[in-house]
């Protein structure tokens, strides 16, 4: 894996082909954890964490996995390290474990993950599928924490629990509301088509 290709990976995935923004994937996340920045980092890290080591180890195994069943392999690969994040968080955070509750086992189900396995990890090889992997969670765990750092602001006043806005501060309880994480989303997905179409050509 060289600088330039490293780079390259690393710009598509935060930016021209983000998969939050541009693709639009894994935005049920958006909706559970981002109106508090503790759980959303913790999730965005979760992610992260599982995009890049399941595709190295995609990468790693896929000359040794049969075809008919590529797909329940690359579940089952995913599965055990979603089941690695979730032991961690109950042995180390178990407040914050009990707080993202069944939204770490549906880790599983994320697009993104997958995506990444059939897209790069099944054609390239193992550090440069880890690489896109770790930078792919980046691009999501970035727009996430954006989303969130809005959201807990307004509806709570707080950052990572911490307040921020002065005493009298009137909170927006809207922002803690599910329905508050599409319209945010949406204005990022706005700002970042408006941006790119801008700037033009990817060159």
């Amino acid at each position: 894996m060289n600088n330039n290709s490293a780079f390259k990976i690393l710009k598509e995935n935060l930016w021209w082909n983000n998969p939050v923004f541009i693709q639009v994937l894994g935005i049920c996340s958006a909706l559970a954890v981002t109106n508090n920045m503790t759980n959303t980092l913790t999730m965005g890290l979760g992610v992260t964490f599982v995009t890049g080591f399941s595709s190295f180890t995609i990468s790693l195994i896929k000359n040794m996995i049969p075809r008919k069943v590529r797909m329940i392999i690359q579940t089952l690969i995913i599965a055990f390290y979603v089941i690695i994040v979730d032991i961690i968080l109950k042995a180390y955070l178990p407040d914050i474990s009990k707080a993202l509750g069944p939204y770490v086992g549906l880790i599983i189900t994320n697009c993104i993950i997958m995506g990444r396995a059939e897209a790069f990890a099944q054609a390239n090889k193992p550090f440069i599928s880890l690489w896109d992997g770790l930078s792919s969670g980046a691009g999501y765990l970035s727009v996430l924490l954006s989303i969130a750092f809005i959201r807990e602001l307004l509806g709570f006043g707080t950052l990572f629990g911490y307040r921020i806005m002065p005493q009298g501060f009137m909170t927006w309880t809207i922002m803690i509301m599910a329905p508050s994480a599409f319209f945010v989303l949406a204005v990022f997905i706005w700002i970042g088509k408006t941006l790119q179409m801008k700037t033009g050509d990817r060159k």
